[in-house]
């Protein structure tokens, strides 16, 4: 049995519990800080947001699996949203530990971007999630059927190498997907080499650190990403680049150049965005709430990409944020939201143009404004 120490004592007169219960209902001061939306609707939903980000830290930090056994869970889901999460992608994790050693098994599918990343840090606690390592499809070596072997490791390794560094603690999966109906997603399972891959016996002094684990991300996560909104605030219906270096501590892809900001509508106002869209491998623009949780993709078009979006004769693209149909080419709906998050990303392009934004009356749209 483990000795009993400072966090099992913890465990056995209930502190562990009260802390994690006082530590998560701390989190409801990021909703009704400042820099938030003063109305019901949004507040509401940032309270669903922290009911969100609770049940995936539970799942990761409780339920999930550890450094010894892992496993992939898919990161993001119709209920689970963070952090600008992208609607043409599907997001893998599984936790690892930079001292040891392990290999991930996959097939490549036709998904139209793979890629692989270690990242370092923990929004709960380091308030970071710095990409260690980096690794794509295209430079993978694929056997004749399309499956692959990938070891990821801080030493060096010959063929398919994911590197990490000491204090890398995850292993991120990004599928980016042009043509959901018909891409074929890469299918990866991941296992420790260098031990003997068994899942050990519940640990209580473990436990404690897993549950105030799980309060501190709520916090951190929730907080990190609304300093974001209140920020973009101040360049509210423009779309200016992001830093790239934040981008990278926060666990962005070092492939993508990312456009945030903040939108604000009028009910009787549409946003008109203007993309001439670089030569790249893919962009998409997208809608999102004021807490970064892109809006109802699945029962509305609030997204547009490379494949999906309609091109004028030039080339460029002309996007119409609106809260109506305003019987113009690529409208994205507003959800019932009267204000929100936006991004655009180009991945690897070989040029970065600035989008352009301007908000115009929705009557402009239904007489022809172009």
């Amino acid at each position: 049995m483990p000795e009993t120490n400072e966090s099992t004592q913890r465990i056995l007169d209930g502190r562990a519990w009260e802390e994690f219960c006082d530590t998560l209902k701390s989190a409801g001061a990021v909703v009704v800080g400042p820099g938030t939306p003063n109305d019901a609707f949004d507040r509401a939903e940032g309270f669903r947001y922290l009911s969100r980000l609770t049940r995936a830290a539970l799942d990761t930090f409780i339920e999930g699996s550890t450094a010894d056994a892992p496993r992939f869970r898919q990161a993001t889901s119709e209920s689970i949203k963070l952090g600008m999460d992208n609607p043409d992608n599907v997001y893998l994790s599984a936790p690892v530990n930079g001292a040891y050693e392990y290999r991930i098994l996959g097939t490549r599918g036709s998904v139209h971007y793979l890629g692989f990343g270690s990242q370092a840090g923990n929004y709960g606690t380091t308030g970071t999630l710095n990409t260690t390592g980096y690794l794509e499809a295209k430079d993978l070596k694929l056997d004749a059927n399309g499956s692959f072997e990938i070891i990821v490791s801080a030493k060096k390794q010959a063929g398919n190498w994911l590197p990490m560094a000491a204090d890398t603690r995850m292993v991120q999966v990004r599928q980016t997907r042009l043509d959901h109906e018909n891409e074929i997603l890469a299918e990866v399972s991941i296992e420790r080499i260098d031990g003997n891959g068994e899942s050990r016996a519940l640990d209580p002094a473990q436990f404690d650190r897993r549950l105030q684990g799980a309060a501190k991300f709520v916090v951190g996560t929730s907080g990190l990403f609304q300093s974001w909104a209140e920020e973009w605030q101040g360049h509210t219906n423009q779309l200016p680049r992001f830093s790239q270096e934040r981008a990278m501590v926060a666990g962005g892809d070092p492939n993508i150049a990312y456009y945030h900001s903040y939108w604000e509508l009028a009910e009787d106002e549409a946003l008109v965005v203007e993309l001439a869209p670089p030569v790249c491998d893919f962009w998409n623009f997208q809608l999102s709430n004021h807490w970064l949780e892109s809006l109802d993709y699945h029962r509305h078009r609030i997204h547009l990409n490379k494949l999906t979006a309609s091109y004028r004769d030039d080339g460029s693209v002309r996007i119409v944020v609106a809260h109506q149909d305003p019987g113009t080419e690529n409208w994205l709906h507003t959800c019932g939201h009267a204000r929100g998050t936006m991004c655009v990303r180009w991945i690897r392009a070989e040029s970065y143009p600035d989008p352009a934004a301007r908000v115009v009356k929705f009557s402009e749209l239904a007489h022809g404004e172009s």
